[in-house]
This record gives structure tokens, sequence and C-alpha cells, in this order.
């Protein structure tokens, strides 16, 4: 995160997202900015690309619960969302859309700063978390591939699987490319040929 946070606030009420804004001011050096309409809300967030949003909604429903967390990007930013009052299925809800710190409760000066400060290291560590996940993944389909095209190559030429696998590192290192596009073209063409 930049040294100076840009944060959106996302109030109605005039005189709570000036309260909002005071709360926040006194906490820290931000570069803060009201949104009071929620039409175009995604729209207008990303034209922004703040680092942080802050929701305040007195009484929500699933639905512009959801729309709001959506809205304001939580697999881009920490979203910390605050609600008068809630129940299982709201809060459920707002950590489902990927809200990185949803209070019940509103929202409170003093509470304001520890708030934000927790959002934003949740946010990071799912954020390290899906990074994570997403190449181990990634690392398992090109496995699975080139355990495929070894397989090709085993039947195909009645080699030993360390001899198709030297054969495939071979080709790769012939044709100045990584071993797993080899391995993905040749189980490609061996698709197209059965």
């Amino acid at each position: 995160m930049p040294s100076r946070l840009s944060i959106i606030v996302v109030e109605k009420d005039r005189d709570r997202a000036l309260q909002i804004v005071d709360s926040l001011n006194a906490s820290g050096d931000y570069d803060i900015a009201v949104i009071a309409e929620e039409s175009g809300l995604a729209r207008r967030i990303a034209q922004r690309n703040p680092d942080v949003v802050l929701i305040d909604i007195t009484n929500p429903s699933r639905d512009s619960l959801e729309e709001l967390a959506l809205a304001s990007g939580p697999t881009e930013r920490p979203v910390a969302m605050f609600v008068d009052r809630s129940d299982d299925a709201l809060t459920k809800a707002a950590i489902e859309a990927g809200v990185s710190a949803y209070v019940v409760d509103g929202m409170r000066a003093d509470r304001i700063k520890p708030i934000l400060d927790a959002a934003i290291t949740r946010f990071h560590m799912f954020h390290r978390m899906r990074t994570e996940l997403h190449a181990t993944k990634q690392a398992l389909e090109e496995r699975k591939t080139l355990d495929r095209a070894k397989g090709i190559l085993m039947k195909a030429r009645g080699l030993s699987e360390d001899q198709a696998y030297a054969l495939l590192r071979k080709t790769a290192m012939d044709q100045g490319k990584k071993m797993i596009d080899v391995a993905q073209s040749l189980v490609t063409a061996a698709g197209l040929l059965s």
C-alpha cells in the first residue's frame, strides 16, 4: 500500500459522511473522496481506483449489501463495511462477497483506524492465499499435462517414463520453448489424431 492511502467513503447521509471524513483525517493523512449515490458505484470506484473502500449502510438488505460489496471491488482492494444491524445471513453474504471487515453497530470515530488497519491486513492475507492457490492449481494442471504427454510418448514410441521425460525436455530445449508448451502441443496433437 502507498504511504498516503486513498479512501472512498460510500455514505448517503451528508452529516455522517462528514463525521467519517473528520474521523479519518484525525487518524491519519488520507486522500478521501465521498460517494453519496449508489448508482454507478462500480464505475466511479473504478475511475478513482482507491486503495480502500469504506461503506456505511444503516439498514442493509442482502441484495443491497452484495451489490455494494461487489461494486467496491473486494478482490481488488480492502473493503470495510459498517452496518447498524445485521443477522447471520447478511454477515455471511458480506464475507462471501469478499468484504475484508464487516462491522455491526455502525461506525464510531474511535474504531475507524483499527478497523481500517485490520481490513487492509486481512485483504493482503486473503490476496496472498488466492495467489498461492492459483499458482498451485496451475502447477497441478501443468503436471497433469506433462504426465499425459509422457504417457503419449511412452505408448507411441515404447519409451520408459524417464526416456519420455528426457525427450520432452530435449525437444523443449531444441525449440527454445518451455517444456509445458511442448507437452501441451503434443497432448493437443494427440487429441486431434485420436
